[in-house]
């Protein structure tokens, strides 16, 4: 059973545009390591389920993996053959637009080069260009509440 939302407001979306870098979403937060996009593109939730299996076969049954993108936009397709016209056709599949910078994935648990290597088998099945990213962490100083 694919990703998708259990109920919508509307049945069908507009296609829209996805434009700019993300600003959410754009750290490791959960995990260790993390997959980041690099590029714009919409990623279906076929792509994001083979994803998560490719990493979970290669770290068998070490570590942890967190999925950070939701396909909650509808995309329709109308059956070929048809003429033009008679209206919006039916949602065929469900995409999570994707930013660049956006951390799609992340892994905790396991060693870097098994993360790394995990992450790698992952991006090969997404349609975006993706790099390995690892947690920030926190230098000691004040933070801006401080001042």
């Amino acid at each position: 059973m694919p990703l998708m939302p259990k109920r919508t407001k509307y049945r069908k979306l507009q296609k829209g545009r996805i434009r700019g870098k993300a600003t959410r979403g754009n750290k490791v937060t959960n995990g260790e390591f993390g997959l980041q996009s690099l590029e714009i593109g919409l990623i279906t939730s076929n792509q994001i389920e083979a994803a998560r299996i490719a990493m979970t076969r290669y770290i068998k049954r070490g570590g942890q993996v967190w999925i950070k993108i939701f396909p909650d936009k509808p995309m329709t397709s109308k059956p070929i053959g048809t003429r033009m016209g008679k209206g919006k056709g039916a949602v065929e599949y469900w995409v999570a637009p994707v930013k660049p910078g956006r951390v799609m994935f992340e892994i905790a648990g396991v060693s870097e080069e098994t993360a790394k290597e995990a992450l790698r088998l992952a991006a090969n099945k997404l349609s975006v260009k993706c790099k390995f990213v690892k947690k920030e962490t926190e230098v000691g100083g004040e933070k801006d509440e401080d001042k």
